[in-house]
């Protein structure tokens, strides 16, 4: 296996094309955190962070298996889009089926005895315009510069670790917190973020 991960990503890529499994992990594992990484600001925007992640690790494994080095854009880029495209896809069935499994407002309401934060996510958030929604928080930066500011300290850390991809665990050993700390401290966040979109303050989309 250690030999597989000096392999680059074209490398793994085109072995995988013919066959062999074990090119096609590890190059699936190298970029899982890309996944996390394009679910997060989804999952704090209302969505359900397993389902969503899921969906991504599905388009993950398609670009693995039609990715084109010749087309010229790098593996990683083509995998992004699979990814994020693979989300939107998923977002965009579940509310035109009026089902929707990435969750709905009882993830706020139960976060809060606040009731403007029951009003704040549904089906119809991402029915909207759900390309918008994607694309407006597809880059952490964003979603970071323009929510940050109502955030402790302590906060601010943990939301740009969460979006930078780390798992809980890792955010607790870096801030050295424990994982409980971290988890309470992604919940306040999500909370005050469906605030900030309820009074107006950041926009959905």
């Amino acid at each position: 296996m250690e030999k597989y991960e000096l392999l680059s990503d074209i490398e793994l890529q085109s072995a995988a094309a013919l066959g062999d499994r074990t090119s096609e992990e590890v190059l699936v594992s190298r970029y899982m955190r890309l996944v996390r990484m394009c679910a997060r600001p989804l999952f704090l925007m209302g969505g359900d962070s397993e389902d969503l992640f899921q969906e991504g690790m599905f388009g993950l494994i398609s670009a693995v298996r039609q990715f084109d080095s010749q087309a010229g854009a790098s593996f990683k880029t083509f995998a992004e889009h699979c990814i994020k495209m693979r989300m939107l896809s998923a977002i965009k069935s579940a509310s035109s089926l009026k089902h929707f499994p990435l969750n709905d407002s009882m993830s706020f309401e139960q976060l809060s005895d606040d009731p403007s934060a029951k009003l704040l996510v549904s089906p119809e958030m991402f029915s909207l315009n759900p390309e918008q929604l994607v694309l407006a928080r597809e880059r952490k930066e964003e979603l970071y510069n323009s929510f940050s500011h109502c955030l402790s300290v302590y906060e601010r850390k943990v939301l740009m670790c969460y979006l930078d991809g780390l798992s809980y665990k890792e955010i607790a050993g870096a801030l050295n917190k424990d994982v409980r700390s971290i988890d309470n401290a992604v919940q306040r966040i999500r909370h005050k973020l469906a605030k900030k979109i309820y009074l107006g303050e950041i926009s959905k989309s």
